[in-house]
């Protein structure tokens, strides 16, 4: 199977399972609120930045990084060091995340009053704490098959995880009813660790039936262990190691911005003039109906950039100069028109999707305005993936830390001055910055390689 027949089905199978995921999301969403009440599933979603930055901090990182090295070793024909590499990395990733259970178990009050200003989220962030391990080794074992360009395990753990989630809640809860027990939202949070240990255990489970992985290994555990500990594999962690530490700041940061913006825009909102109501209702209509319009259809340029990532990594490994611009360049066109298409089809459809869909004129004009970073977003999705597979996490780094700056910019000094329209802005410039800094590096890069070969410098 060629390149990109491997590429092509890989991404059909995420999507497909990212749009299976999400619809089946929707409605999940919609019971948590007829079941529990919008207060309670208020309290429910603030817990959630929380949890997307402890994923960041445990294990986001090292999933990339994985997937990319992994990719590099298969290239080079050296099946057993993957093997290994993925071991130490869970061993890594797992330690780190009982770490951070403890320490979020510690200071869940404080977290609660201090950052989510919320005391009645304690018991959630308890509960919460208990997922990261279970995360921590469905990331690496995923990181570790992205690597491999095997797509069907991920897809298929990413539909158990959704399903497990909303099945336990809808089984615990009807079986409180039935026995005159009224459970409180945290049967939502117990969902999640049931959805995650799931997803590991269907992750562990797969590596038994997977020709070459470690629990099939016939060696004993003493030759094991002596080559875990062995000074090249240490060397390749640490590789590994370095390379994701720039992919984690920029996770964490990115974390901490939609952290940042969750309590920011209201504020500043209210400094233009409204009150906090109106504030609040509009920063409602822009993420809770018009971003998720404009990111419905990421889920296929998010599945092509994570199935592309390691076969840049491979084809670097390679040196096949030639060939990676060839495919850069066709995913690159690819996501263009993908995203001029849609944006197209939004700014045709954002009357009716707001109006009738959502009954909100304010979303319509939301939507219309948002459409335009279309182009831009969904292919600076598939760039970021690019660098991370070349092996330039700290560009990836240095883009998305400038790109917060706009946006953080954005926030701070164009609400105050022109309310909602400021940020609105703010957004295009970041994803147009991000697109344009991109496309130049990509470009300057493999041509200098190239004038270099040229030169009979390589």
């Amino acid at each position: 199977m060629t390149e990109k027949h491997i590429i092509l089905k890989g991404t059909f199978v995420l999507t497909l399972a990212a749009f299976i995921s999400r619809f089946l999301g929707f409605f999940y969403r919609m019971y948590l609120s007829h079941t529990f009440g919008e207060a309670n599933v208020g309290l429910y979603q603030l817990i959630f930045p929380v949890y997307t930055l402890g994923i960041a901090i445990t294990c986001a990182g090292i999933q990339t990084a994985l997937s990319r090295h992994v990719a590099g070793y298969v290239a080079k024909g050296k099946k057993k060091e993957t093997d290994l590499l993925l071991f130490t990395s869970m061993i890594y990733t797992v330690f780190l995340s009982v770490i951070l259970m403890l320490f979020t178990q510690h200071y869940a009050h404080d977290i609660a009053c201090t950052l989510l200003k919320e005391p009645a989220c304690k018991p959630l962030l308890l509960l919460l704490s208990y997922c990261f391990p279970f995360a921590a080794i469905h990331c690496c074992i995923l990181g570790y098959y992205f690597g491999m360009k095997q797509a069907k395990i991920p897809a298929w753990s990413q539909l158990l995880e959704q399903s497990v989630r909303i099945l336990s809640v809808y089984a615990v809860y009807s079986f409180g009813i039935r026995h005159g027990q009224h459970f409180s939202v945290s049967v939502a949070v117990l969902g999640m660790i049931a959805g995650e240990a799931a997803a590991a255990w269907y992750c562990l489970h797969s590596l038994n039936s997977y020709s070459e992985t470690l629990s099939s290994r016939k060696s004993t555990d003493i030759l094991f262990l002596r080559r875990l500990c062995c000074l090249d594999n240490l060397k390749a962690f640490l590789s590994l190691l370095r390379f994701s530490i720039p992919l984690t700041v920029s996770r964490i940061m990115l974390t901490l911005l939609q952290c940042l913006e969750a309590f920011s825009i209201p504020w500043n909102l209210q400094y233009y003039g409204l009150d906090r109501n109106e504030s609040l209702r509009i920063y409602g209509v822009l993420t809770g109906m018009a971003l998720p319009c404009i990111l419905f259809p990421s889920a296929l340029t998010g599945s092509l950039a994570t199935m592309i990532l390691p076969s840049v990594a491979q084809i670097e490994a390679e040196n096949n100069t030639q060939k990676l611009r060839r495919l850069i360049r066709k995913v690159t066109t690819t996501c263009i028109l993908l995203g001029s298409t849609c944006c197209i089809l939004l700014l045709l459809s954002s009357s009716f999707i707001g109006v009738c869909l959502f009954h909100s004129p304010l979303a319509s004009r939301y939507i219309f305005t948002l459409a335009w970073i279309c182009p831009f977003l969904y292919t600076n999705t598939t760039f970021i993936s690019v660098l991370n597979g070349i092996g330039k996490a700290g560009i990836s780094l240095f883009i998305n830390m400038f790109t917060i700056l706009i946006r953080i910019a954005s926030i701070y000094l164009s609400i105050p001055a022109y309310g909602i329209r400021g940020y609105l802005t703010g957004l295009l410039l970041s994803q147009i910055f991000m697109f344009c800094f991109c496309f130049i590096y990509l470009h300057y890069h493999y041509r200098f390689n190239a004038n270099r070969r040229t030169a009979g410098l390589t």
